[in-house]
C-alpha cells in the first residue's frame, strides 16, 4: 500500500490489491484508500478473518521493527477474475514475501504472476519468522526486479568476505531477474541492471523515522523505470526521495518538490 501511495504522487496509474476484514479498522482503511484514490474492487472483504494492525517500534535512531498478527485477512486472497484481469492488463506488478506466509495468497499470486507478461517486481520484505527461505527462491525465480536491503542480501546469499558485487552476482546466476536493487540504507544503494552496476552513496539528512523509507525508493525506481530514464538518473531521485521520507514522521509524507530538489542538490 505504500509503495502504491508514492506511486499515486509521482502520477502514476497504480491498483493496490488486498484484503481487509469486515470490521471498524477494515472500514477505516476502506475509507483511507478511498481518500487517497486506491480503493477498487481490488480490496477483497473477509467474513472470518480480521483486518491487520501492525505494531511498529522505533529505536533511539528511528529503525523499526515489526510486530505483525497472524491469521490476518491478506493471508486469505482469493483468485477473483477481477484480479486476474488486472494482472493481464498490467504493465508491472509489485509484491513481497510477506504476503505468501499463506498458502492461500501464496498461490494466488504465484498464479497471477503465471498470468501476465507484466513487469514482475519482487520486494523481498523478510519479516521474522513470517518467511522460509523455499518460497522466497520460488518468489525470486518469477521476478525480473528483485529489490532488498543489505541485510536481507547477506541473509539470501551469505555474507562472508565477498563483496556486495559478488554477493548480487551469486545472486544473479541463480534466479535470473533482469535487475537486481539494493538499498543500503544511509549509504545509499547499489543496482545491476543490463549487465552494468550502477551506484549512489545516498543523500544525508536529519533521520525522524525510517518507516516507508523502502517503499518511497521503490516507488520512485520503478517509475522511473516504466518512463525508460537513464538507470544513474533513477537511482539518484529514488535516493532522495527515501531520504526525504526519513526524515518526516510517517510512511507518507506528502511530497515537497523544493525539499526533494535541495536533497538531489545537495
Amino acid at each position: 500500500m505504500n509503495v502504491a501511495r508514492h506511486l499515486v504522487q509521482q502520477r502514476v496509474n497504480a491498483a493496490f490489491a488486498s484484503r481487509v476484514g469486515m470490521d471498524e479498522p477494515g472500514f477505516e482503511l476502506i475509507g483511507a484508500l478511498k481518500k487517497n484514490g486506491l480503493y477498487s474492487d481490488l480490496v477483497q472483504q473477509d467474513e472470518n478473518l480480521p483486518t491487520c494492525e501492525v505494531t511498529v517500534q522505533l529505536n533511539d535512531t528511528g529503525q523499526a521493527t515489526y510486530i505483525i498478527p497472524q491469521p490476518v485477512s491478506w493471508d486469505n486472497i482469493q483468485p477473483e477474475d477481477t484480479l486476474t484481469g488486472a494482472a493481464v492488463n498490467a504493465q508491472a506488478i509489485v509484491f513481497g514475501s510477506l504476503a505468501c506466509r499463506t498458502d492461500a495468497t501464496r498461490k494466488t499470486l504465484l498464479n497471477l504472476l503465471d498470468e501476465t507478461n507484466a513487469l514482475r517486481i519482487f520486494d523481498v520484505n523478510l519479516r521474522p519468522p513470517h518467511y522460509t527461505l523455499a518460497t522466497i527462491e520460488t518468489l525470486a525465480a518469477r521476478a525480473t526486479v528483485v529489490k532488498m536491503n543489505e541485510e536481507e542480501a547477506a541473509l539470501l546469499i551469505g555474507g562472508g568476505s565477498r563483496g556486495l558485487k559478488d554477493m548480487i552476482g551469486e545472486f544473479r546466476a541463480k534466479y535470473h531477474p533482469k535487475t537486481i536493487c539494493v538499498t543500503r540504507g544511509e549509504n545509499g544503494a547499489i543496482i545491476w541492471h543490463d549487465h552494468e552496476f550502477y551506484e549512489h552513496p545516498g543523500f544525508k539528512v536529519n533521520v525522524v523515522d525510517t518507516v516507508g523509507a523502502g517503499d518511497a525508493f521503490l516507488a520512485t525506481f520503478i517509475a522511473g523505470i516504466l518512463t525508460k530514464q537513464p538507470m544513474q538518473q533513477v537511482l539518484q531521485k529514488a535516493c532522495a526521495i527515501g531520504a526525504f521520507v526519513t526524515s518526516k514522521r510517517g510512511a507518507n509524507p506528502l511530497y515537497d518538490e523544493a525539499e526533494i530538489s535541495a536533497i538531489m542538490n545537495s
